[in-house]
């Protein structure tokens, strides 16, 4: 029998030794399926997150439902996650418990946005696409105060600009929404004089009373079908400001307290959030969530009355019947993705990445599940490591995409306008000029010389942007591009003193068992190079000995 040279032997043994003596080589990151319900306001952000970790084996499985189902399955065990707007309230509104039936968990903020009102008016064929309304004009619409579209205060609202006689059919929600509670705690806070006498009580509702001409549709999406649907005109809704922008459908531009109007861009929405009070009582159980009285009342001319966060309730108990070693992992890799390199694909999706103190503040989140189990696996688990828009490498207290918000164009102004620039395009409406930090202390200020839309005709149709201005060589502050925060006609050649940005981390690449199936690979090719030339060579030699006993 023919046997291979020792050195080839010896060649071998040292190669699988220098491979698998590789930290994290014995075993791969082992996920298990994990499934979610709740939120359908969040849903197409959370969609585009499942579809991106699939490839690295991560199966997360999401049916929205409506937030109040999302809280519900949770509470019975049904899932492993659930997405809300809203906590546990105890009892809501119609008497019936609302709590997680002594199931142990944490919120952890996933997602940033506004919640928008979409509609469908037309002017002949023509589709009005610049919409602008009041709070109390919108609360009133939602109450049946206001019936018909000629109305006088939606005319004021527009600086004069009249509608036809068409009556007004709201589009909400027939399901448990955190998008009604969301909506209907801003008109309680706002407009109390307006919500209570129509709902009988204060306080918000998941549940929206349906009263006069409005109907009821199951989830954001049904309500968005409605009104962009062929019967559609004269209605009016509310989602989340991603479903029109996904849609090109238009918004209204919501008044602010600065006196303009402004649609729900992530711009706005981030900036106005500057002023949201979190929960900080990390023995509370409504630890991170959120109080947003200062959001509905900001006065810088770029904020958003609405905005808002949404929530993930994630299981922390260690004897939770339902979780696993590898569901636990699961939901750890997927909401560190969603937390960082996800965040990056929020405003493209017509919400608003989340800040640095929500981000850091999910991580001791995420931490629960190892608490739970020490063999979940949380290592290169950094906020350094996030690639996320709303961080600033010289000041991580500070909120970027904040400070670089372009000011809204001045025929956004209350008496003036309207802007003839369509909305629910995501993008901003703006003269030219850059942002300046909401907290006074950034350095986002910009002035253009680009001038501000031109006028609309009257149809609706958009009119024409102004173009952002350049500047002077050597003069005047720099000009802010609002889409992407960079100084228009800057150099891209950095200058050796900006501020350094970690390198982003896709998923857990950096996570040593997921390279497990690389070294097989690099072990199948050295058990070649060693093995096939002495195979070769032991071949040969028999073929030799044979020819020679002819």
């Amino acid at each position: 029998m023919n046997r291979l040279p020792v050195r080839h032997l010896l060649a071998l043994v040292l190669a699988l030794s220098c491979v698998l003596s590789q930290p994290g080589t014995a075993s791969a990151t082992v996920y298990a399926q994990i499934e979610g319900t709740g939120s359908t306001w969040s849903e197409l952000i959370v969609q585009q997150w499942i579809a991106d970790v699939d490839a690295n084996g991560m199966k997360v499985v999401y049916t929205g439902g409506g937030s109040s189902k999302g809280r519900k399955d949770f509470s019975q065990s049904s899932t492993d996650f659930a997405i809300s707007e809203i906590p546990y309230q105890g009892t809501d509104e119609q008497g019936q418990s609302d709590t997680s039936n002594g199931r142990e968990y944490a919120y952890l903020p996933i997602v940033a946005g506004g919640t928008a009102f979409t509609y469908q008016l037309k002017i002949g064929n023509d589709l009005v696409r610049n919409l602008r309304l009041s709070g109390e004009t919108i609360a009133k619409i939602f109450t049946n105060k206001i019936t018909n579209w000629n109305d006088p205060a939606i005319t004021a609202d527009n600086n004069g600009r009249a509608f036809p006689s068409l009556p007004i059919t709201p589009v909400v929600r027939s399901d448990g929404s955190g998008t009604t509670a969301q909506f209907t705690t801003w008109m309680d806070k706002e407009h109390p004089g307006i919500w209570r006498p129509f709902f009988g009580q204060s306080g918000l509702t998941s549940y929206y009373p349906r009263e006069g001409r409005a109907v009821g549709q199951a989830g954001s999406d049904q309500v968005m079908n409605t009104i962009a649907g062929f019967a559609g005109n004269g209605t009016i809704g509310y989602v989340e400001y991603s479903y029109p922008v996904n849609k090109d459908y238009p918004v209204v531009k919501v008044l602010n307290k600065a006196g303009y109007f402004v649609e729900p861009t992530q711009y706005n929405v981030a900036v106005a959030l500057t002023k949201a009070k979190i929960n900080k009582d990390k023995s509370s159980q409504l630890y991170l969530t959120q109080i947003l009285d200062g959001v509905y009342r900001n006065v810088d001319p770029r904020a958003y009355p609405i905005s808002s966060y949404s929530y993930m309730v994630i299981p922390t108990g260690a004897a939770d019947q339902r979780m696993t070693t590898a569901k636990r992992q699961t939901l750890a890799d997927f909401l560190y993705y969603s937390l960082c390199a996800g965040q990056t694909k929020a405003g493209p999706y017509g919400y608003s990445p989340l800040p640095l103190n929500l981000v850091q503040a999910g991580f001791e989140q995420i931490s629960k599940l190892k608490t739970a189990d020490r063999d979940v696996d949380l290592t290169d688990r950094d906020v350094r490591s996030c690639n996320n828009p709303t961080f600033d490498g010289k000041n991580l207290n500070k909120n970027q995409l904040a400070a670089i918000a372009p000011q809204p164009a001045a025929c956004d102004k209350v008496g003036e306008g309207p802007c003839g620039t369509a909305t629910g395009t995501n993008e901003p409406s703006t003269d030219g000029g850059g942002g300046t930090d909401p907290e006074g202390d950034g350095d986002g200020s910009g002035n253009g010389d680009g001038g501000g839309g031109k006028p609309g005709d009257g149809s609706g149709r958009a009119g024409t942007p102004g173009a952002p201005g350049a500047p002077d060589a050597g003069s005047g502050p720099p000009v802010i591009d609002p889409a992407t925060g960079e100084v228009v006609g800057a150099s891209t050649t950095g200058s050796g003193d900006e501020a350094i940005y970690a390198t982003p981390t896709e998923l857990a690449a950096g996570r040593a068992g997921d390279r497990t199936p690389f070294r097989w690979l690099v072990m199948a090719e050295i058990l070649a190079l060693v093995l096939l030339p002495g195979l070769y060579v032991a071949a040969l030699r028999r073929r030799r000995s044979a020819g020679g006993a002819r």
